[in-house]
């Protein structure tokens, strides 16, 4: 198994979507490189995002950016639907180069390259969500979410 860490907005819709991918062994809520947290819940340049476990024999980085281009604007910098603000920027992160190198490669390859804002970056640090935060939409399906009903449940 190995892990990625993708960021595509309000991370309640982005786990939601990601947890029913095929391959994908599990996710986590979280926020991945930022600057400073504290206990009380700020989260200084952070950007929401979900850790992705998933198995590299069923699914690929590029498969899992194709995926992630279903529920995001890659053109929007620093907003997803009606979230708005560096924490919900859209990102991949990794801690293995080659995750990085094949993100990069997916968005070279596509004709509005020199368009998108999608953040390839080395992961620099990352922090576990409150627990509320986990599951978040399959705890409180009314819960506001940037992505439509109808993709959410594409791969159910």
């Amino acid at each position: 198994m190995e892990i990625v860490y993708f960021a595509g907005g309000c991370l309640w819709g982005v786990e939601a979507f990601i947890k029913t991918l095929p391959g994908v062994k599990f996710t986590e809520a979280g926020r991945a490189n930022g600057t400073s947290h504290t206990l009380g819940g700020d989260y200084d340049g952070y950007a929401e995002c979900v850790k992705t476990g998933f198995d590299p024999t069923v699914v690929t980085i590029r498969e899992l950016m194709e995926y992630l281009f279903e529920i995001i604007d890659p053109y929007s910098l620093n907003k997803q639907g009606q979230d708005v603000g560096e924490k919900y920027r859209t990102g991949v992160y990794s801690e293995k180069a080659d995750h990085l190198t094949e993100a990069e490669a997916f968005l070279r390859e596509r004709n509005d390259y020199d368009l998108i804002v999608v953040e390839v970056a080395a992961l620099e640090n990352y922090v576990r969500s409150a627990e509320e935060h986990q599951d978040r939409l399959a705890k409180c399906p009314n819960d506001y979410c940037h992505i439509p009903e109808e993709i959410l449940s594409r791969y159910k």
